[in-house]
C-alpha cells in the first residue's frame, strides 16, 4: 500500500485541534467535575477535527471514559470532512484529567496523526511496560533492557549520556504495580520523578531531552503508550513496551485479540510510519509547555506541533481573540 502524504499544513491544523480541546477544558481546571470536563473537551475537539479535510479514523480514543451518549471519539470514528488523505488518529482530550481536575501541572491535549494502517491498535488491552529516552540515549536501548534490572539499564543509558547513575531522572507512575521498580531505581542511586497519571505527557518529557528528564519507565495504560509511541518517533527517541495484563480477563481479552504479551515492541512496531505529526497544547502547566490562561478578552495558549519527517519541532504560543 501505497502512503498518502498529509499536507505539511495539517500540523498546524492539529495544534488548532488541541487549542480548542484545552481552552474548553480549562473551564473545568479545579472543578472536581470529571464527566463535565471530559465532555466539554471532547465535543471541542471532535467539532475542530471534523473541520479538516482529511479521511480521518480514531484507533485510539475516548472509550470507557466516557459515557455511551457522550463518546463521539471512540474507537473507529470517522473524523474529518472525508476528503483528503486517509489517516488514522489517536486523540486525548485530557491526559491527566485528574491533574486537571485538582489544578495541578501536567495536564494536556494531544493529537496524533499518521496515515492510514500505520497506527497499531492496542484494544483491548488496558496496561503496558514502557521505558522511554531521549534521541541522545537512543543507541543504548536494547530488547534486554525492558525486564533487565533497572540497575543495569540506568548504567547503559547514564554511560551513553555521558552522566553518572545518580544524575539521570527518571518517571515512574505512582502505582502499587511499579513500587518495586521504584525501589530499585533509587537503590541504583537515580532520582525518581513519581506521577500520579499523565505517562504519556512524561513520555513526551523524557523522548524531548534536556529537561531535566533522561527515562520513562514502568507500567502504564497501553492506550498511553501507543500515543507515546507517536511522540517517541516524532522526536527521534526510542522506546520499549510490552503489554502486560493485570487481570485474569484482560489477559483473556488480549489472547482472543490475537496479541503476543510477550513480544517487545518498539516505537516502530507500534508505529509503521515516519510520516506522523504529533500536537499538543498545555491546559496546565508543564515542564516543556506554558499552562493555557484566560484574559479579559482573549486567552493564550502554548502548544508544541512535531512533524517527525522532517524532525521539525515547533513551539506555538497563541492568542485567542473572542469570548472564549
Amino acid at each position: 500500500m501505497i502512503e498518502e502524504r498529509a499536507p505539511r499544513n495539517i500540523g498546524l491544523d492539529l495544534v488548532r485541534v488541541t487549542e480548542t480541546a484545552a481552552l474548553a477544558a480549562g473551564r473545568w481546571i479545579g472543578s472536581g467535575d470529571y464527566a463535565a470536563a471530559h465532555r466539554a473537551a471532547t465535543r471541542a475537539m471532535r467539532s475542530a477535527l471534523d473541520t479538516l479535510d482529511m479521511d480521518g479514523r480514531i484507533i485510539i480514543g475516548e472509550e470507557n471514559r466516557l459515557s455511551e451518549e457522550d463518546i463521539s471519539l471512540g474507537y473507529g470514528e470517522p473524523v474529518g470532512t472525508g476528503h483528503g488523505p486517509e489517516v488514522d488518529v489517536i486523540v486525548d482530550p485530557i491526559d491527566g484529567t485528574k491533574l486537571l481536575l485538582h489544578g495541578q501541572p501536567g495536564a494536556i491535549s494531544i493529537v496524533a496523526v499518521a496515515p492510514r494502517d500505520a497506527i497499531w491498535a492496542c484494544e483491548p488491552a488496558i496496561y503496558m511496560n514502557k521505558l522511554v529516552v531521549d534521541r541522545k540515549a537512543a543507541k543504548a536501548l536494547v530488547p534486554e533492557c525492558l525486564n533487565a534490572p533497572a540497575a543495569w539499564t540506568l548504567a547503559l543509558v547514564a554511560r551513553v549520556k555521558h552522566k553518572a547513575v545518580h544524575d539521570l531522572t527518571v518517571i515512574i507512575l505512582d502505582r502499587p504495580r511499579n513500587q518495586d521498580l521504584i525501589n530499585e531505581v533509587r537503590a541504583a542511586g537515580a532520582r525518581v520523578m513519581l506521577r500520579t497519571e499523565a505517562d504519556a505527557e512524561g513520555a513526551l518529557l523524557a523522548a524531548t531531552g534536556n529537561i531535566g528528564v533522561d527515562l520513562l519507565m514502568g507500567i502504564g495504560g497501553a492506550a498511553q503508550g501507543v500515543l507515546a509511541a507517536c511522540a517517541v518517533r516524532a522526536t527521534g527517541g526510542a522506546m520499549l513496551a510490552q503489554l502486560t495484563p493485570q487481570s485474569e480477563a484482560e489477559r483473556q481479552a488480549v489472547l482472543e485479540r490475537g496479541l503476543d504479551i510477550s513480544r517487545i515492541l518498539t516505537c516502530n512496531d507500534m508505529i509503521k510510519s515516519n510520516r506522523v505529526f504529533f500536537a499538543a497544547t498545555a491546559i496546565t502547566n508543564t515542564r516543556l509547555l506554558r499552562a493555557m490562561h484566560y484574559h479579559s478578552n482573549y486567552a493564550t495558549t502554548h502548544s508544541l506541533l512535531i512533524r517527525a519527517e522532517t524532525g521539525t519541532r515547533r513551539f506555538i504560543r497563541a492568542e485567542h481573540y473572542a469570548r472564549v
